[in-house]
């Protein structure tokens, strides 16, 4: 399978993106994902296993939570230039981004 396609197919998940979307902004555990996105916890705990699987993810214990957090090597610097396309080249992001 082409690793291309497995890398964005596990992207191409509207809640995957929530979760990445959530913990861009900080670290969390699933309960704290359950609360924000107002998702089953088996949905997201399934959802983040599959990224765990592809380095999207990356998990600590705490005790007994698990934290999860976005691949700081890869994931953010990709996000990064994600964030700077759109501002500069993606003129139907920026539309939706402003309600046209």
């Amino acid at each position: 399978m082409n690793k291309y396609y497995l890398f964005f197919g596990n992207l191409a998940n509207p809640l995957r993106v929530e979760i990445i979307s959530a913990l861009k902004e900080k670290e969390m555990s699933v309960l704290e994902l359950v609360e924000k996105l107002g998702e089953e916890q088996s949905k997201i705990s399934h959802a983040l296993k599959a990224m765990k699987n592809c380095s999207i993810v990356s998990v600590k214990q705490e005790g007994k939570k698990r934290i999860y957090s976005l691949n700081k090597e890869t994931i953010l610097p990709m996000l990064k230039i994600i964030d700077k396309h759109e501002s500069k080249f993606c003129e139907e992001c920026r539309a939706m981004k402003e309600g046209r």
